[in-house]
């Protein structure tokens, strides 16, 4: 990697992209700017509304969670917090983008990446610290491993986006678009392994449990295998439309969670318990994210 590591890079520039952040370029200068820049400008917007999406999924999906478990613990209160001002920061950047924000979106993003490193540490310790330490029975009823990982994809998410607007070609030493890729792939494998573990415990005795566990595998082969391609190939047609379907069976999800919680006992005439108790109505939207982000890559970053 170049001696100025990707971290490091997100420090504030004094200098914005012209392509991204409005206000920082008058007149002719607009003219001037390269195919590259206005790329990275669509990219850098669709990549944060990936991360909106994502964030969004992250905050509904915590506070239902979190209200089940009665906030006992003051920390419970902070993804809802970080996801909160991901969304936010998300938003500014994709409607306004303005360069005077910049360390606000910057600040949220990061944020964010802490908070779910540090979540996924307190939930690895509440399985460990219930009676039986690692067992099937805590992984299958304690607080989920994956989760939090989740609310970091969306902070780095946020990060490689403003890398984008100010004009970047490479992430993590790599061109943007295998990063993506890879990323991607990486994010969708564990979000997979997540509704594996979840729907087993449901025993799939729904046939429909079954596409988060063979959809969304493929796209994230499909993605690894654009980040190692060296040179980069065009891709297949039947990539896109894999990917278009994986990202429409995410919403689609949401409509199969929300029968299953009409088939709890009182269906949505007792909704306060049944969408607590029920299938998590904000997960499924999680795979529309990613895959957003892997449609993304396909558009050519």
């Amino acid at each position: 990697m170049p001696a100025h590591s990707f971290w490091g890079s997100f420090a504030p520039k004094r200098r914005a992209s012209p392509a991204c952040f409005h206000g920082s370029a008058h007149g002719s200068a607009r003219w001037q700017l390269g195919l590259r820049e206005r790329m990275n400008c669509r990219a850098a917007r669709a990549l944060e509304g990936s991360a909106a999406l994502l964030a969004a999924s992250i905050l509904a999906d915590s506070a239902v969670e979190h209200y089940r478990g009665s906030f006992k613990n003051p920390g419970m209160f902070a993804p809802l917090i970080s996801s909160a001002l991901t969304l936010l920061a998300c938003g500014e950047g994709t409607t306004f983008g303005a360069a005077r924000a910049r360390v606000f979106r910057m600040s949220s993003f990061a944020m964010a990446v802490a908070v779910g490193a540090i979540g996924a540490s307190f939930h690895v310790y509440d399985v460990f610290r219930r009676p039986g330490g690692m067992s099937w029975l805590n992984l299958f009823y304690g607080a989920p491993l994956g989760a939090p990982a989740a609310l970091s994809v969306a902070g780095v998410l946020g990060l490689c986006a403003e890398r984008l607007g100010a004009g970047a070609t490479r992430l993590f030493g790599l061109p943007a678009g295998r990063a993506l890729a890879a990323l991607s792939s990486f994010a969708l494998a564990g979000t997979v392994a997540e509704a594996a573990f979840l729907h087993f415990r449901g025993a799939f005795h729904s046939p429909f449990m079954w596409i988060p566990v063979t959809l969304p595998p493929v796209a994230s082969g499909l993605m690894a295998k654009a980040a190692i391609q060296r040179p980069p190939q065009p891709r297949h047609p039947l990539t896109r439309a894999w990917l278009w379907v994986t990202a429409i069976a995410g919403f689609v999800g949401v409509g199969f969670h929300a029968y299953g919680v009409s088939r709890a006992m009182g269906g949505w005439r007792n909704w306060s318990q049944n969408v607590i108790d029920g299938p998590p109505l904000p997960a499924p939207p999680a795979f529309s994210a990613l895959t957003a982000l892997s449609l993304l890559e396909e558009s050519g970053v």
